[in-house]
């Protein structure tokens, strides 16, 4: 003969209520898993944003460098307003600072002068514009502006200021960098002890 057990009638089901409610907090604990995941992308790409507008304002910069250390600095203007393309060999040194005359300061870009935008656009050649957006593409070429400060300390040279910046993948990544530029006339003897 068999023996039979009989369970109490208060634990009916209770496997089946402890199975739901663990379901549910796995449950719980997978959604904001995928959610922090989902953050997490946000985050990388946005940086990945801020890199590439660095690096478009960075080319810019040395553009400019480079473009005043070739004999391009006795290109001085006064007040400067408008925009040139360095791509067709336009360019200029302004006697006005950028941050003195540029009414929302040096990070509101574009920046207005005189009513008018102003700066040197320069477009690298791998650079790939599209203001609608795209894959790999920048919303705008760079740009950049150059004040002369004046002559050296140590009387020998002149100082610019170079300001540039450039846009990532969107209107809302932009990077602008400053630089401080001497250029200085003279020769040295390199064989001289």
């Amino acid at each position: 003969m068999r023996a039979r057990r009989s369970c109490p009638r208060s634990e009916a089901g209770i496997v089946l209520v402890t199975s739901l409610l663990l379901l549910v907090v796995i449950t719980i604990l997978a959604l904001s898993m995928f959610r922090s995941f989902g953050i997490e992308e946000k985050i990388a790409g946005n940086s990945r944003e801020k890199h590439r507008a660095l690096q478009a304002a960075e080319s810019a910069q040395q553009f400019a460098e480079w473009w005043l250390t070739s004999g391009n600095n006795v290109n001085l203007v006064g007040v400067c307003a408008g925009t040139l393309n360095a791509n067709a060999a336009q360019g200029r040194v302004c006697t006005n600072v950028l941050p003195t005359v540029v009414a929302n300061g040096v990070t509101t870009v574009p920046w207005i002068v005189g009513g008018a935008e102003a700066g040197v656009i320069y477009k690298p050649p791998a650079l790939t514009v599209n203001t609608a957006g795209g894959a790999g593409a920048y919303y705008g070429a760079p740009r950049f502006y150059i004040s002369q400060l004046g002559g050296a300390p140590t009387g020998s040279g002149t100082i610019y200021q170079i300001d540039a910046w450039g846009y990532g993948g969107t209107p809302n990544a932009v990077a602008v960098v400053e630089s401080t530029y001497l250029i200085q006339t003279g020769s040295k003897c390199l064989d001289c002890p």
